[in-house]
């Protein structure tokens, strides 16, 4: 009984673990922290941008991605690949902005089994580089813009 009470919940932790976003809240003008996570995220391919929404995404990108055996074995699967896409979701209320930064990041491998689903791109942790990355650049351009973190 108390093993099938924990298995709802080590599901839902361990997708929650592989969320990698990062959240900022700043008091400032939306159309401001709009500005400053648009500019941010013009050196990545961005396939959709919807102010309104205060949405921004990327495109998947493909890349070489670092070592991660699986099994008893350690075994490689289908080499190092790796994409990711990144979403920017940006909301306000009342002069206080939020700003979430979210990579989903996949590794193309085989895990377990001969069906068609053997062999697909899994959910990997995110990139904690990347999101360093931006949120130095978003938070950059957030002062330079005047706007103050809570």
């Amino acid at each position: 009984m108390r093993v099938t009470l924990l298995l709802p919940f080590l599901a839902l932790t361990g997708c929650v673990s592989l969320s990698g976003s990062r959240d900022h809240t700043v008091v400032c003008p939306y159309d401001t922290v709009w500005e400053a996570a648009s500019e941010t995220m013009q050196g990545y391919s961005v396939s959709s941008e919807n102010k309104k929404n205060g949405t921004i995404e990327t495109a998947w990108v493909e890349m070489e991605g670092e070592r991660r055996p699986y099994g008893l074995f350690a075994r490689e699967g289908f080499g190092n690949r790796e994409r990711a896409r990144l979403t920017v979701v940006v909301k306000n209320s009342n002069d206080v902005s939020s700003v979430n930064v979210l990579e989903t990041r996949q590794r193309w491998h085989a895990k377990g089994g001969a069906t068609q689903q053997a062999t697909r791109w899994w959910p990997v942790e995110p990139s904690e580089a990347v999101l360093d990355e931006i949120t130095t650049k978003l938070n950059d351009r957030l002062k330079e813009k005047g706007c103050a973190g809570t």
